[in-house]
């Protein structure tokens, strides 16, 4: 591998390619793209069309097949030719993106890096589900998990302890462990009846929403044959758009008062 310490200049840029919709890239990302020469992407889960569409002239190598030794190098050497180079991730790259490893190997090797945040899967989901995953008096937290697999979780962050809050839940990396989902939020703060939902592939062409409860989710899920690329999202604001909303946030209430807008009196 080459030395780069000389090339500082070049660095190597971690791009969120988005949940999957070429058009949820950002428009840095996009740019970014356009004016890469050497583009690795995580060719399992992005589509290879955004590649096409943002970076044709760019030499790609897809990850799907590669060590992290293999796509250090491919990196490296890039930067030390000169290149401008595209590391592109599914979703938000800080989310279950395994980029924290790459970048301390090219922190070893003293190449620079940037990492371009893009839109995260949960957030594709409650798009497709049209649902605001904070409500007030419902639920203020969002929590981001998966149900422990092959990677396994610290004990305090099982999904048994994590139900115990009661807040929204969006899982990853498990839908097709849905039983397993299902039977560890029934030991925590959730019912029978709470709402569930499994997107499968949002924003793809091919998306598949599915809703129901913890009482019949793992079933439908079975029925629409749903194993791989769905993420899990449980909680008590899935009720809303079924049931109304319990309350309303003060941002818009007219009587309420803020630095923008003088409330109405009376």
């Amino acid at each position: 591998m080459n030395s780069v310490s000389s090339v500082a200049e070049n660095r190597v840029f971690f791009v969120g390619a988005g949940p999957g919709d070429a058009e949820l890239i950002t428009v840095k990302g996009a740019r970014l793209l356009r004016e890469a020469d050497v583009v690795v992407f995580a060719g399992s889960l992005v589509d290879r069309e955004l590649v096409r569409t943002y970076a044709s002239d760019a030499r790609v190598h897809d990850s799907a097949g590669m060590t992290l030794e293999e796509t250090t190098q491919v990196l490296a050497q890039a930067v030390a030719d000169g290149k401008r180079v595209v590391r592109l991730h599914t979703g938000d790259p800080s989310i279950y993106g395994a980029i924290q490893e790459q970048m301390a190997a090219l922190d070893e090797l003293g190449i620079p890096y940037s990492v371009v945040p893009g839109v995260t899967s949960a957030f594709a989901a409650a798009a497709a589900l049209k649902q605001e995953l904070t409500l007030p008096e419902v639920s203020q937290t969002v929590i981001l998990t998966r149900l422990e697999g092959k990677t396994p979780v610290p004990e305090r962050e099982k999904l048994s302890e994590i139900a115990k809050i009661g807040a929204t839940l969006v899982i990853y990396l498990s839908v097709s462990m849905i039983d397993r989902v299902v039977e560890e939020l029934l030991q925590g703060a959730y019912a029978a009846e709470t709402p569930a939902a499994v997107v499968c592939r949002a924003s793809w062409p091919d998306e598949q929403v599915v809703e129901g409860t913890l009482a019949d989710i793992a079933e439908k899920v079975k029925t629409a044959n749903i194993g791989k690329q769905a993420l899990i999202l449980v909680g008590d604001v899935l009720r809303a758009r079924r049931e109304g909303l319990q309350a309303k946030s003060l941002l818009y209430d007219k009587y309420f008062t803020h630095e923008h807008r003088k409330g109405v009196v009376g």
